[in-house]
């Protein structure tokens, strides 16, 4: 799988690096294309170039051909193919499937695999007929039905594109800061396309919430429990902020808060200049990019599920509990060391990438910060720095890009579903240790 992304990413930015790829007809620097095919591949968002000013319409094609297969992941188009040749599958391709998916069963992952893609294209088409509608009046029939399906796969894949950039480049969506149809609707991509295929699922077979898994119901009340935190906090933060949400009436505010809140957590888009955000909005922010969105999904970060299940030890231990459990179920200490293993090792990550782009470049702490979390974390935010980083900075965003969308994925395969068939039988004495 790791292999098969990174074919996908180096065949894509040998494509944009050709002249047919750009509006100049002229090369793109092979840095700079396979910086945007990595973004892309890892639905990431991050750009170096704005995607309408620069790139031809064979080069944004390319684009939105790596977010569709990056998002659904390259293994779930190998099973599209083996359903079109009505090929059957092996065990270990079903494994990989499964791996690639964050599923916890390998059996039917073809039947699962047909019903993730039907359910992506169905949301993404409809997704594309609204804003399509919303975007012809202002920029003709061709050029609304272009940006209406780029915005809207792009928005389920939560990989942060846009074609925004023809007023205003690196504008992304804030000239419909108080647009409900555009902000409605890509939320609604957001939201969708950040719960995971296993929820899905259950969601359309369920029907309803008590008959739910607890997996499910943790990641359905977390995800909204962030999403109203974060607007509220957007909300005071912001309000009298002048050069983000200050000059806005109060239904508009709501609304930009709202955006924010959803979209930080996974996809890109923003409504406000986030550049001009406070110090402690940009923390929030990079708080809600490192939670992200849910296992198996087109979201990236360390999953709310790892999130949720890393709070409720906390609150155990706190509460001087010996078992961590939630909703009449105990989570493994497996699981939970498991969690705290992800949590730790991300967070370690992002600071020492943050040190390194820091003095590297010269950049701000908290930018440094925001930049690094935002690459790793396959959110796709920035405050502009972007386009200015040093070929060392964006390599070291590169690589945080691809392991925040491969490497935790494997790692949380690895981490969850694999099974020893081997149980430690050895125990050593246990030692005291004085902790705190």
């Amino acid at each position: 799988m790791v292999f098969g992304f990174l074919a996908i990413i180096l065949f894509g930015g040998i494509l944009l690096s050709l002249p047919v790829s750009s509006n100049e007809g002229t090369y793109t620097p092979f840095l700079k294309a396979l910086f945007t095919s990595t973004s892309a591949t890892c639905v990431t968002g991050l750009v170096v170039y704005d995607t309408y000013t620069h790139w031809s319409i064979f080069g944004r094609t390319v684009i939105i051909c790596l977010i569709q297969i990056g998002g659904l992941g390259f293994m779930t188009f190998a099973g599209l193919i083996s359903l079109l040749m009505r090929k059957g599958t092996g065990l270990k391709e079903r494994m990989l499937m499964a791996q690639s998916l964050n599923l916890f069963d390998v059996n039917d992952v073809l039947r699962m695999i047909k019903t993730i893609l039907v359910g992506t294209f169905s949301i993404e088409g409809a997704a594309a007929v609204v804003l399509s509608v919303r975007f012809i009046p202002e920029y003709g029939l061709l050029g609304g039905i272009g940006r209406g399906v780029f915005i809207a796969i792009s928005a389920f894949c939560n990989a942060g594109f846009d074609l925004m950039g023809d007023a205003v480049p690196f504008s992304s969506l804030t000239n419909y800061s108080g647009d409900m149809v555009v902000n409605l609707t890509v939320m609604a991509l957001v939201f969708i396309g950040g719960l995971g295929f296993f929820v899905w699922a259950e969601i359309a077979e369920a029907r309803s919430f008590k008959k739910l898994s607890v997996f499910s119901k943790i990641v359905l009340v977390t995800t909204f429990s962030l999403l109203f935190i974060g607007a509220i906090c957007f909300f005071i933060f912001e309000y009298n902020n002048p050069e983000t949400m200050g000059d806005m009436n109060f239904r508009d505010r709501v609304l930009a808060s709202f955006f924010q809140s959803m979209t930080a957590r996974t996809a890109g888009f923003n409504t406000i200049d986030l550049g001009a955000m406070s110090d402690i909005s940009m923390v929030i922010m990079c708080m809600l990019m490192f939670v992200g969105g849910s296992s198996g999904s087109t979201a990236g970060g360390v999953k709310v599920g790892t999130f949720a299940v890393a709070v409720l030890a906390i609150i155990s231990v706190l509460k001087g509990e010996s078992q961590v459990h939630v909703m009449n179920r105990r989570f493994s200490r497996d699981t939970v060391m498991q969690s705290f293993a992800l949590v730790s090792v991300s967070f370690a990550v992002i600071i020492v990438g943050t040190l390194a782009i820091s003095a590297a470049d010269g950049i701000p702490f908290l930018d440094s910060l925001f930049e690094i979390t935002s690459a790793f974390c396959t959110v796709g935010v920035t405050v502009g720095i972007t386009p200015t980083l040093s070929p060392f900075s964006l390599c070291l965003l590169m690589l945080l890009m691809f392991l925040g969308r491969v490497g935790l994925m494997t790692a949380t395969y690895a981490l969850f579903l694999r099974r020893t068939e081997v149980s430690n039988k050895l125990q050593y004495p246990e030692v005291k240790m004085l902790i705190g």
